[in-house]
């Protein structure tokens, strides 16, 4: 296969990506003497850059970085603001705790006694000193992260509007609510400054990243700006959950990528495919064992790591003639075929087909438990129940 021609060379490169993959994610592109630099030097370069604009393919975009907003012009920035966190889901849970280790003043907002509550308890929320009630919260809060998930935002608006004053700051790391207005209900009261920061992966990940001294990328928007200063307040915001670096976008725009990327490539057509090819290769007489190593194993321990660090056109550069060929040559009939399935599923995403879907179902008062039965369907499939066994044989995972 394709990466048994250059396993060496892989093997190097892949212990590189792990050292430079923090100036990938803050650059878009990693500089190429990225690749020499040792960790501390990334860390160091990482903190001497501030506001920019670079070259996106071509195109010019302004960035927003950490250098410009030290810890210490975070402090004073926020110093008279509370910070309510509603929700404390994937999102509420990292960005809350993040907000709290950087030092500024955070209460969370949930259900009483529910199951986000007990999970604040063991984390060092408390009752009464900073964390309370979602309506606590709300009233408590200068700047109201609503950080609740999409039907429950709809659900509750009723109850949180009356606390969204004039003079505060509404802040969204999903632009669903506000975009989809005649879904939600969700308008953006008058007097208030009305802002987004999404980062660009799960909360649990954001997290994770900030405990390592790094960050995910997150973009930004303002959808109403009362005070004059909402875009920096935003900036600042971003910096404070943890953000790698900070690019700008419009509600709209992030919430039609998000659920676009979503449903395609980043979750739902990589499934579709991987199903497929291990499905042909098992029709034609192949191992499950093979079968998977060929589809998923392969891809997601090899190849793709390589292309997050430094491009497609270098992952094929260090492949077999016949893999580049093989490639390079079929590449083109998988655009052609899936570009008609990806412009479907962006104008079902731009007309509210697919909001108000995942509104009535996460509505549904036994989601949890259909959601089971679905994942429960691809656990217990073959190639997942293959997967299963070929992660318990990679050499980490051996306990001996």
């Amino acid at each position: 296969m394709a990466s048994r021609t250059v396993s060496r060379t892989l093997a190097r490169a892949a212990s590189s990506a792990a050292r430079t993959s923090l100036a990938t994610r803050v650059l878009g592109a990693a500089p190429r003497f990225a690749a020499r630099a040792s960790a501390a030097s990334v860390s160091n370069f990482q903190q001497t850059r501030g506001i920019k604009t670079l070259d996106f393919g071509g195109s010019q975009e302004k960035v927003y970085e950490r250098s410009d907003w030290p810890k210490e012009k975070l402090l004073d920035y926020f110093k008279n603001d509370t910070i309510a966190v509603l929700g404390y889901g994937p999102q509420g849970h990292g960005q809350g705790l993040n907000l709290r280790d950087n030092g500024l003043n955070v209460i969370v907002g949930v259900r009483k006694d529910g199951r986000s509550w007990k999970k604040a308890v063991a984390e060092g929320w408390v009752p009464g000193k900073n964390l309370f009630t979602i309506e606590e919260a709300a009233d408590k809060g200068s700047i109201v992260f609503n950080l609740l998930s999409d039907a429950a935002q709809r659900d509750l608006w009723p109850t949180i509007k009356p606390f969204i004053t004039p003079g505060k700051t509404l802040y969204f790391s999903h632009g669903f609510a506000i975009t989809y207005k005649e879904q939600t209900k969700v308008e953006a009261p008058e007097g208030v400054d009305v802002v987004l920061c999404a980062p660009k992966g799960s909360g649990t990940t954001l997290r994770t990243l900030f405990l390592e001294g790094k960050g995910l990328n997150s973009s930004i928007a303002v959808f109403q700006d009362v005070s004059g200063k909402a875009h920096e307040r935003v900036v600042g915001l971003g910096v404070a959950i943890g953000s790698g670096y900070l690019y700008e976008t419009t509600f709209a725009k992030e919430v039609y990528s998000d659920l676009f990327g979503e449903r395609g490539v980043l979750m739902g057509a990589i499934n579709g495919l991987f199903r497929a090819q291990y499905d042909v290769l098992r029709a034609q007489g192949h191992s499950p064992s093979e079968a998977f190593n060929e589809t998923v194993e392969e891809a997601t321990q090899s190849l793709y790591p390589l292309i997050g660090a430094k491009g497609m056109d270098w992952m094929y550069a260090n492949c077999s003639v016949t893999a580049q060929r093989g490639a390079l040559d079929w590449h083109q009939k998988f655009y052609d075929a899936s570009l008609p399935v990806f412009k479907d599923l962006y104008e079902s995403v731009k007309n509210g087909t697919e909001s108000q879907r995942a509104l009535d179902k996460n509505s549904q008062p036994d989601y949890r438990e259909s959601l089971e039965v679905e994942l429960k369907e691809i656990r217990e499939s073959e190639i997942w129940r293959a997967g299963e066994t070929v992660r318990s044989l990679r050499p980490e995972n051996n306990k001996k």
